[in-house]
């Protein structure tokens, strides 16, 4: 079945149907895919496609070959956990160097982005919790006054953040959100090993969601080739 796409919009919606399609396994790792087949599906031109494309494989979905074009990423659990075991160090470090750092007005920036979350889980409005989940963690990201680590990190959650929306559900935006008070209180007490702390145990416990994600389409691949 075709979907018409926006001729006019960004290629998002593009990106968000074939992540839907990559991390659902109705598109198996290895699977080629061709740009004018989309464009076809689609009912848009290649370029969309190829800017689509370039995303998924910035965010490692898809790996794009010279003279090959594009295929789904070969996905392993293993790979999937070391990344967010890496980001959560990461992460862990940018809300110690936080405690140190934050001024009044960045906690109060932080305790309004919170609220925001809990207004959009309580609406059970994911892709607003997303946005508004995203936004606090930049506040920190932002405030750790460390250039190179919020570079680095950037790139890191780009790759995950297909995972992250499969993982946030209702039971999640509420603990997540709980999380997050646990966090900002530690970070306004000035406990830089206690936030560190908490936001590692935040992020793996995301992790472990991802994981099963992953797990899941491993199993759908295999079962499929029976």
């Amino acid at each position: 079945m075709n979907v018409t796409l926006d001729q006019t919009s960004s290629p998002a919606n593009l990106v968000q149907i074939l992540e839907d399609d990559i991390l659902s396994g109705r598109l198996h790792p290895g699977t080629r895919l061709d740009e004018q087949a989309l464009a076809k599906r689609f009912e848009v031109s290649r370029t969309p496609v190829r800017e689509a494309l370039r995303h998924l494989a910035s965010s490692g979905l898809v790996e794009i070959k010279r003279n090959q074009g594009a295929t789904v990423m070969e996905l392993t659990t293993r790979s999937v956990v070391e990344m967010f075991q890496v980001l959560a160090e990461m992460e862990g470090l940018a809300a110690r160097l936080c405690a140190r750092r934050m001024t009044r007005a960045d906690i109060e920036a932080l305790r309004v982005e919170n609220d925001i979350c809990r207004a959009k889980a309580g609406e059970d409005d994911q892709t607003g919790f997303i946005l508004a989940n995203n936004a606090f963690h930049d506040v920190i990201w932002r405030c750790s006054q460390n250039h190179f680590l919020y570079q680095e990190a950037f790139k890191l959650g780009k790759r995950l953040n297909p995972y992250r929306r499969y993982v946030t559900h209702p039971r999640r935006m509420q603990e997540s959100c709980d999380d997050h008070a646990r966090l900002l209180q530690a970070i306004e007490n000035g406990d830089g090993e206690l936030a560190d702390r908490l936001m590692r145990e935040h992020v793996e416990l995301i992790a472990g969601g991802a994981a099963d994600v992953v797990v899941a389409l491993e199993s759908s691949v295999l079962s499929s080739t029976d």
